[in-house]
C-alpha cells in the first residue's frame, strides 16, 4: 500500500497549504484602500522597498505560529492508541511520522516569529530535546522507539500554547 502512506504523509502538507490560502486572502494593505489611486498601484514586488514605517510581511511558504499550532493540534484527534500497542504499523507511522513533522514547522514557524526566539524559549528548548535524541533518524523504527518523548513534546506544547492564546488566535 505505498500510495496510501504516500497520500497520508502528503496530507499534512496539503492542509497547511489550505489554511496558509486560507489565513493570507485579504490581508493585503494594499487592497484595503478603496481609493482609485490604490487601485492603480504597483504590486508590492515591483514597487520601491517599504519605508521604515510600513508593515512588514513574511513569505507566504513561512507558516505563522497559530497556523502550525493547528495543524499540529489536530494529531489529538488523529493516531493510534499506543496504550494497547500499535494495531496496524502503517497507521503509526504515518501518525508518528506526522507529529514529528508539524512540530518541525512549529519549531520554524516559532524561530520566524516576529516576537523572536525570546518568546517561545521554552517550547524551542523542548523541540530542541526531541531534536537531540531522534538525531539525525527520523525513519520509523527511530520515531517509535522514541514515541515517548515525541508525544509528550507535543502534549506540553500544547500545554504551554494553551496558556498563551494570543500566539494562537
Amino acid at each position: 500500500m505505498p500510495s496510501t502512506t504516500a497520500s497520508r504523509r502528503a496530507l499534512p502538507v496539503l492542509l497547511a497549504g489550505i489554511l496558509l490560502t486560507g489565513c493570507s486572502a485579504g490581508h493585503d494593505t494594499a487592497s484595503a484602500d478603496p481609493s482609485p489611486s490604490a487601485s492603480a498601484s504597483t504590486p508590492a514586488s515591483a514597487s520601491a522597498p517599504a519605508s521604515a514605517s510600513a508593515p512588514t510581511r513574511r513569505a507566504v511558504t513561512q507558516p505563522e505560529v497559530r497556523d502550525a499550532f493547528a495543524v499540529l493540534q489536530a494529531t489529538y484527534q488523529d493516531g493510534p492508541t499506543y496504550k494497547a500497542g500499535c494495531p496496524d504499523p502503517a497507521d503509526c507511522e504515518y501518525f508518528l511520522t506526522r507529529v514529528h513533522d508539524n512540530l518541525d514547522a512549529l519549531d520554524a514557524a516559532m524561530k520566524a516569529d516576529p516576537k523572536g526566539k525570546g518568546h517561545f524559549t521554552a517550547p524551542l528548548a523542548w523541540m530542541d530535546a526531541l531534536r537531540g535524541a531522534l538525531g539525525q533518524d527520523t525513519s520509523f523504527p527511530n520515531l517509535d522507539k522514541h514515541q515517548k518523548l515525541l508525544l509528550g513534546t507535543r502534549d506540553r506544547i500544547n500545554k504551554w500554547m494553551q496558556s498563551h492564546p494570543e500566539d494562537y488566535r
